[in-house]
């Protein structure tokens, strides 16, 4: 079986549990944090016209569309694009939704204002190719924001596998519940290990690879964590703070 059907089995096999989590975020102040965060790099206008890559159950999607935006959402996998539509429905909004490959889109180039995602980038099987398409995608002065963290370095760097093993563990004394346990983490461990960016430090390695796919403007932030993260989380995943990368398009007179 290849990287990609994998890559999409795992997930669909997820998205219950996934989708249980991102409304739990929409009724914390999560929602408010987030919000704040994109509003703070996002291009100017509204509405903007969104890609939410990789929706998951509809986070983004949810968000956006409640912060005013038009908001067109893809996934790979249909589970997970069902409990979006639900979501997104139950929320009274209205997303347009595909299932699509996010290293091909469906879409003419110069369509989008904003392309957004979480968590998604580490399951690329080609992020170079992903980036020159999202480039594609948008319109000039049009602006990328990535969220992701370091998930799997462990897998590659002992010391870091040391402190992911401290973080459970801190987390188990702590008493918070193991947000893995329903998770088949060897199969997710083996895809990881298959994956491009399970073994680049990031975001230092998406600055580069955002200006060489054409980005006139990157703007990075390491750690974001204190912002988004409740305690829980910050205790879970002390050792991979999550990161923003973003980048603007030029527009046509550069």
């Amino acid at each position: 079986m290849d990287i990609q059907k994998r890559i999409e089995n795992y997930w669909q096999n997820r998205s219950g549990s996934y989708s249980k989590h991102v409304l739990e975020e929409m009724n914390s102040f999560k929602k408010d944090a987030w919000a704040a965060l994109i509003d703070e790099h996002r291009p100017d206008g509204k509405p903007l016209k969104v890609l939410d890559i990789g929706t998951g159950p509809g986070f983004f999607a949810l968000l956006l569309s409640g912060m005013g935006h038009r908001v067109t959402a893809i996934d790979c996998t249909d589970n997970m694009l069902a409990e979006a539509e639900n979501n997104v429905r139950a929320a009274g909004y209205q997303v347009e939704f595909h299932n699509m490959d996010s290293h091909q889109l469906d879409f003419a180039g110069g369509t989008f204002d904003l392309i957004i995602c979480r968590n998604l980038t580490w399951t690329l099987r080609d992020p170079h190719q992903a980036y020159r398409e999202w480039h594609r995608v948008l319109k000039p002065r049009g602006r990328l924001m990535v969220f992701d963290a370091n998930w799997h370095i462990r897998l590659f760097d002992p010391e870091m596998d040391r402190w992911h093993r401290e973080d459970l563990e801190r987390a188990r004394q702590m008493g918070f519940p193991d947000p893995h346990a329903d998770v088949n983490r060897e199969e997710s461990d083996n895809i990881a290990r298959n994956l491009y960016l399970s073994n680049r430090w990031r975001p230092r390695w998406d600055a580069g690879a955002l200006l060489n796919c054409g980005f006139g403007k990157v703007f990075i932030d390491a750690d974001i964590s204190n912002r988004v993260w409740n305690e829980k989380d910050k205790v879970l995943y002390r050792s991979t703070p999550m990161f923003m990368a973003g980048a603007e398009k030029k527009d046509d007179f550069n």
